[in-house]
C-alpha cells in the first residue's frame, strides 16, 4: 500500500511524498487518516527554519537535532482500518487522535492513540491538541472571579483560550491580534473587546478598558516582540503567561521601566508537562477529558477557514506565510 505523507525538506519548501507502508506487526494498528490540522504557531517556525536546535517542541514529537527533510505535524484523525494480532479487536473501526505527523495512513501502537469520543466528530477532534494547550494556559493563569484579563494573539491557540476565559465571571476579557477575521472570531467567543495592536491609539484604548491594567495577561502571538505590550498593560503585582513558543525569534524586551518596580510575575506555560502545584490531582488522562468536554462546549470546527488535500500542503503553507490574514484554522482532508 501506498502511503502520502507531507515533509518539510528546507525553509520554506514542502513536498508530499508517497512510499511503501511498512508491514503491520504483531503489536501495532494501521489508521487511514480522516483529517489533521496544521498548528501554525509552531508549523510555521519549521517552514520559515526559525526552530532552535536542541530543543524538544510542547509534545516532544521535534527531534532533539532537528534536520531537514522532516515529517511534522501533531494533529491527526482518522480511523483504524486493521490490527495486528496481538490487539484487542474493539480497536479496529475505532475513531483515534494522534500526535501523528501529516500523513494519509500510519502505524501505531495502540497505547500511543487517543480514542475519540463518539460525540466528537473528526473535524471537531482535530482541534485537541490546541484544546489541550488551552486547558493548560487557562490552569497555569488561574484566572480569579472579577479578574480583568487581557490575551495577546488570537490564532486558534488564543481563540481556544479565549473561548474558556469567556466561561469565567470576569470583570472585562480583551483580546489582541492585528488580523480583523480572528478579532471578529474572537468577539463571537465572547470577549468583550478585541482591539488592532496597529491601530492609533491601541495602548490608550486597551488601558481606558482595563483601568488601571490588566490583572492577568496572556501572551499567545508568537512575536516576543508582543511581551512588552504585556507588561505594559498589566498592572502592579499582575500575571503574565507566556504561551508562546518563540523559536529563534527575538526581539528587546523592556524589563528597565516601569516593570523594575512592577512585581509583576513571568510565567511560563507548556503543555508537555503539568504545572507542580496541581500535578498531586491532575494528570494527562485528566487532562484529556476536560478538553474534549471543552471541544464540546466551543465546536472550534466553525473556525476551519481552509481545507487542502495534503497533496496541496505546498499552497496551504504558503498562504499561512503570505495571507495569514485569510487564515484561522487550516486542514488537510485525505
Amino acid at each position: 500500500m501506498k502511503i502520502q505523507t507531507l515533509y518539510f525538506q528546507a525553509p520554506y519548501r514542502v513536498e508530499t511524498c508517497e512510499s511503501e507502508l511498512p508491514a503491520l506487526a504483531p503489536g501495532q494498528v494501521l489508521v487511514k487518516t480522516a483529517f489533521s490540522a496544521i498548528s501554525p504557531g509552531t508549523e510555521m517556525l519549521v517552514y520559515r527554519g526559525q526552530c532552535q536546535t536542541g530543543v524538544v517542541d510542547e509534545n516532544d514529537s521535534l527531534s532533539s537535532n532537528i534536520q531537514y527533510p522532516l515529517a511534522y505535524g501533531y494533529a491527526c484523525v482518522g480511523t483504524v482500518v486493521e490490527i495486528g494480532k496481538e490487539v484487542a479487536p474493539h480497536w479496529l473501526g475505532q475513531t483515534v487522535f494522534s500526535f501523528q505527523p501529516h500523513a494519509s495512513y500510519f502505524l501505531s501502537r495502540p497505547e500511543a492513540l487517543i480514542p475519540v469520543p463518539e460525540s466528537c466528530s473528526p473535524e471537531r477532534a482535530c482541534f485537541f491538541a490546541n484544546m489541550e494547550t488551552a486547558v493548560n494556559l487557562v490552569q497555569d493563569a488561574a484566572p480569579i472571579l472579577g479578574e480583568k484579563v487581557l490575551v495577546l494573539g488570537q490564532g486558534i491557540v488564543g481563540l481556544l483560550t479565549s473561548a474558556l476565559l469567556a466561561e469565567f465571571p470576569l470583570e472585562k476579557l480583551v483580546s489582541v491580534d492585528k488580523f480583523f477575521l480572528r478579532r471578529q472570531a474572537s468577539l463571537a467567543a465572547g470577549v468583550d473587546s478585541a482591539l488592532d495592536p496597529a491601530s492609533a491609539g491601541f495602548a490608550e484604548a486597551a488601558r481606558a478598558i482595563l483601568t488601571p491594567g490588566a490583572d492577568l495577561a496572556l501572551e499567545l502571538s508568537g512575536s516576543p516582540l508582543a511581551l512588552n505590550a504585556a507588561i505594559a498593560l498589566t498592572r502592579f503585582s499582575g500575571r503574565i503567561i507566556i504561551g508562546s513558543w518563540y523559536g529563534e525569534k527575538r526581539a528587546p524586551i523592556d524589563l528597565g521601566g516601569v516593570f523594575h518596580r512592577s512585581r509583576i510575575k513571568l510565567i511560563s506555560s507548556q503543555v508537555s508537562s503539568i504545572a507542580p502545584e496541581l500535578s498531586g490531582r491532575w494528570d494527562k488522562a485528566r487532562r484529556y477529558e476536560a478538553a474534549w468536554a471543552a471541544l464540546s462546549r466551543t465546536r472550534p470546527e466553525k473556525w476551519i477557514s481552509q481545507r487542502f488535500p495534503l497533496e496541496r500542503g505546498a499552497e496551504a503553507y504558503q498562504l499561512l506565510d503570505q495571507s495569514a490574514e485569510t487564515a484561522i484554522q487550516v486542514v488537510f482532508a485525505y
